[in-house]
């Protein structure tokens, strides 16, 4: 078994609790791929949404395997969100796939009023775990935390607390969760799943079990990290610029994308992943493929999305680690941030509460906006 399945594996003890409220996936039993293929023929082209510039890469390769013109675009998850409502509601949609990692959105949002639809390929019901069909998964996406193997020769920290210190003050940088969902939604996850983890971390690095005003270890935490002054950016590039630049002498620690890594090749950086970070080395969170309900060319949409969950088709995102739900795709030996060596510590993306992270967004942001301090 691969580190991939042996991983998906893990995650299978996560419970699925608001995927309850998603309709079951359509598998076309009879729907053969070259059936698809002839059906496709006759429809016109199609535009793919997602928020990696991948995507357009991935279009073409598909165009190219098919004789079939498909477009790549990217587009933020909040931007995905408010286009396919506004083309639905308009009868003039122009997205017919979307790949979203706004998960709690699409669950909240655009699944019930019906704007997308779940579709899975038969022949990918045995290779896609049950956790990732309702709604359909392509992917899992890390964030991971990150310091510079130039300045230190190994992480600098041993224990997420040490963020809190005074020794870190103004030295931590992240995505301002005020811009970007998937941020408050993790704040979520925390309090949710990993209170009791958070909870051990600290006793084990203060040598005293937690007390706190706050109605959870993950709130505590939090707000010890806002109140410490991180750097709260609204890029990865900048996180990875804070990081990794060359000839720093007191560089940032940094929580970022898996896919920056490969900056290192191409910018030169010395980011390096804090495998032995306690209690997580980092978190993830899914991509959704999801086909617009009133696409004008729906078998070509399913096409599109059985062929995102091959290794021809999700290769090029996997060089920037991000890890295919299909159980039977091996990441590749030089995906730049080394992100399968430290799978099994990310903090893994609990649905059962998706509705939850959704609901609580809010809440989340004005608990951050009340304690940060730059």
């Amino acid at each position: 078994m691969n580190r991939n399945a042996v991983f998906f594996a893990a995650l299978a003890t996560a419970t699925i609790g608001s995927l309850a409220l998603v309709a079951p996936a359509v598998a076309d039993d009879d729907a053969s791929l070259d059936a698809l293929v002839n059906a496709a023929k006759s429809e016109r082209p199609i535009t793919v949404y997602d928020s990696t510039g991948k995507i357009v890469e991935v279009a073409k390769n598909f165009s190219a395997k098919y004789g079939l013109k498909a477009t790549g675009m990217k587009v933020s998850a909040n931007s995905q969100l408010e286009m396919i409502i506004r083309e639905t509601q308009s009868n003039n949609v122009q997205g017919d796939v979307v790949l979203i990692t706004d998960a709690p959105a699409a669950l909240a949002q655009l699944l019930p009023d019906k704007f997308v639809k779940n579709y899975l390929p038969a022949d990918m019901i045995t290779k896609i775990p049950k956790q990732f069909q309702n709604p359909l998964a392509i992917s899992t996406n890390a964030n991971v935390w990150a310091y510079n193997t130039e300045a230190y020769h190994k992480c600098p920290i041993a224990n997420i607390w040490e963020l809190t210190e005074p020794k870190w003050k103004g030295k931590v940088a992240i995505i301002d969760p005020l811009t970007k969902g998937n941020y408050t939604d993790w704040f979520n996850q925390l309090e949710a799943h990993g209170s009791d983890a958070l909870a051990a971390a600290y006793k084990a690095h203060f040598g005293k079990s937690l007390e706190t005003n706050e109605k959870s270890a993950a709130a505590a935490w939090i707000k010890a990290l806002a109140q410490n002054a991180p750097l709260a950016t609204d890029s990865d590039d900048r996180i990875s610029e804070a990081v990794g630049a060359p000839g720093q002498k007191e560089p940032f620690i940094g929580l970022l994308s898996s896919a920056k890594f490969r900056d290192n090749k191409d910018k030169g950086y010395k980011l390096g992943i804090c495998t032995t970070l306690d209690p997580w080395v980092g978190w993830n969170y899914i991509k959704l493929g999801l086909i617009a309900t009133k696409s004008q060319s729906p078998n070509t949409a399913k096409l599109f999305i059985h062929y995102i969950l091959t290794e021809e088709g999700i290769a090029p995102q996997m060089k920037d680690g991000k890890l295919p739900t299909n159980i039977e795709i091996k990441m590749p030996e030089d995906e730049p941030s080394g992100l399968m060596k430290v799978a099994e510590k990310l903090e893994a993306y609990d649905s059962s509460t998706g509705l939850d992270d959704f609901n609580r967004r809010e809440e989340w942001q004005d608990f951050w906006r009340v304690n940060y301090s730059k």
